[in-house]
C-alpha cells in the first residue's frame, strides 16, 4: 500500500533569487562540467551548485560545502518552507524526440519509503554503488530531498488527476521552458478534499520508479541510519499515472568500442547463428516499435552497411535466459545484453555497470555519428520498451539491464525540495 502524503516543501522565493528558470536544473547526473558552469552563471543560487557539488580549493569536503550552502540559502530567505502541507500538480508540455507534442501529468508529494515489494514500490533496473555513494552523503550534509523520484501507478479511471485539476484552473505557482523547449508548470494544491481524494486514490497502488532509483536505495539506507521515526521516513515524489496519455518511453541506443579482429569475427559469428540479417538504407535503421521477436538495427564503422537484425527464433532467447520470467525473455536490451553484449563480446556486469567497452545515446543520429567518428565501432539501435513490458518486468521481481527505459522529458530539479529534518 502507498502511503502518499502532502509535504511542507522548501522552495526558492522568486522575489529573493528572481526567475525560477534561472535557479532549476537538468538532473545532475547528465550535466557536464561545461553545463555546471553555464547553470551557474545563470545564478549564484542555481540547484547544481548543492546538486553537483565540487571540491574547493583548500581541500574543503564538496559535501560538507553544499549542505552549509544550502543551509545559507535558507537563512538567507532564497528558499523558504510552507507552513502548511499541499500537494503540487505537475504538467510538462514537450516534444518527444519522435516529434509528437504531448502533455505529461502527474503531482509531486512525499511517499514513505518502504522495501521494494509487491503492493509497495518496484524498481525496474539494476543499480550499483558509486551513485548511491554519493547521494547519501549529499543527503547526510542537505538533509533534505534536493531532487524528486519519478515512479509510475496505475489509475485506470483517472481519479487522482481529477481531484488535481481544478487547481489548475489558477495560473501556475512557478513556469519554466527548458533548453529541450520543455515547459513545466506547478500549482499548489492546499485544499483538503483535494488531498483527501488523492489519497484514497493511491491507497491501494503500488509504485514502480521510472527514474532514481540510486535516490530511492540511497533514502532506505538513510532513514535506516537515523533510525525511528520522523520526515526522514518519506521521500519526495513525482507521481504520473500508467494510463496517462502524456506518458511515452523511448529507446536507448547501445554504443561499443574495443572490437579487435578476434572480438569482431566472434560477433560475427554471433549474429549470423542468431539473427537474420537484411541491409537497409541508413535512414531506416532505427527499428519500428512493436511487438515479436528482438529486432534492432546494426552499424560496424569498419564497412559502415546498415543491417536489421531480426531474432530468428523465440526460443533462442529462451534457452540463453532460463531461469529468467517470461516477460525478461521478451527484453530487446536484455535478449541483446545476454547474447551480444556478454555472449560475443564477453562484456561483464562490471564492465556494463562501468561504461567499459560500452556507451548509450539517446538519439539515432548521435549514435551514427559517434561511430562514424571513430570513437564507437559499432552501434546496437533498438526499439523503445513498452510502459507494459516494464511494469510486466518489475512484476516478476527482476530488473532490467542499465538504460532499458528513457522516460522523456526529465523531471528538472530545484522546482521542489522535501526537508528530512
Amino acid at each position: 500500500m502507498a502511503d502518499v502524503q502532502p509535504l511542507r516543501a522548501l522552495h526558492y522565493d522568486p522575489s529573493v533569487v528572481g526567475a525560477l528558470a534561472d535557479v532549476v536544473a537538468p538532473p545532475y547526473d547528465v550535466i557536464d562540467a561545461a553545463q555546471r558552469t553555464a547553470l551557474l552563471e545563470r545564478s549564484p543560487f542555481n540547484v547544481v551548485a548543492v546538486d553537483l557539488p565540487q571540491g574547493e580549493p583548500g581541500g574543503r569536503d564538496p559535501y560538507e560545502a553544499a549542505g552549509q550552502l544550502f543551509e545559507s540559502w535558507q537563512l538567507q530567505g532564497a528558499l523558504v518552507r510552507d507552513p502548511q502541507p499541499a500537494l503540487w500538480a505537475h504538467t510538462q508540455d514537450y516534444t518527444g524526440p519522435d516529434g509528437v507534442r504531448r502533455t505529461r501529468r502527474g503531482f509531486f508529494c512525499r511517499v514513505r519509503i518502504e522495501d521494494y515489494g509487491p503492493g509497495r514500490v518496484r524498481p525496474h533496473e539494476r543499480t550499483h554503488p558509486g551513485p548511491k555513494e554519493d547521494r547519501l552523503r549529499l543527503t547526510r550534509a542537505t538533509r533534505a530531498n534536493i531532487s524528486p523520484i519519478f515512479s509510475l501507478f496505475s489509475d485506470p479511471a483517472g481519479a487522482t488527476w481529477r481531484a488535481i485539476v481544478p487547481a489548475t484552473d489558477r495560473p501556475p505557482w512557478g513556469e519554466v521552458s527548458d533548453s529541450d523547449g520543455t515547459v513545466h508548470r506547478l500549482w499548489r494544491v492546499g485544499e483538503p478534499e483535494a488531498i483527501a481524494s488523492v489519497q484514497a486514490a493511491t491507497r491501494e497502488a503500488e509504485l514502480l520508479i521510472a527514474d532514481g532509483h540510486h535516490r530511492y536505495e540511497t533514502m532506505q539506507a538513510y532513514a535506516e541510519e537515523l533510525g525511528g521515526e520522523g520526515e526522514h521516513r518519506y521521500i519526495l515524489m513525482c507521481l504520473v499515472a500508467l494510463e496517462d496519455p502524456g506518458l511515452t518511453v523511448f529507446p536507448t541506443h547501445r554504443l561499443v568500442r574495443g572490437l579487435d579482429d578476434g572480438r569482431r569475427e566472434a560477433l560475427a559469428q554471433a549474429l549470423a547463428r542468431d539473427f537474420d540479417i537484411l541491409e537497409v538504407p541508413l535512414e531506416q535503421i532505427a527499428p519500428e516499435p512493436g511487438g515479436g521477436p528482438l529486432q534492432l538495427g546494426y552499424i560496424d564503422g569498419r564497412d559502415g552497411r546498415a543491417l536489421r537484425l531480426t531474432l530468428k527464433d523465440q526460443a533462442i532467447a529462451d534457452v540463453a535466459l532460463q531461469g529468467r520470467s517470461e516477460a525478461y525473455r521478451h527484453l530487446d536490451t536484455g535478449v541483446l545484453e545476454t547474447l551480444v553484449l556478454k555472449g560475443a563480446l564477453g562484456l561483464s556486469d562490471e564492465d556494463i555497470s562501468h561504461f567499459n567497452g560500452l556507451f548509450y545515446a539517446r538519439d539515432t543520429a548521435e549514435a551514427l555519428a559517434m561511430v562514424s567518428s571513430g570513437e564507437y565501432d559499432a552501434a546496437f539501435l533498438m526499439r523503445p520498451t513498452p510502459v507494459e513490458q516494464v511494469r510486466e518486468v518489475a512484476a516478476a521481481g527482476e530488473n532490467m539491464p542499465p538504460k532499458s527505459t528513457f522516460f522523456f522529458p526529465k523531471l528538472l530539479t530545484g522546482l521542489l525540495f522535501n526537508p528530512l529534518s
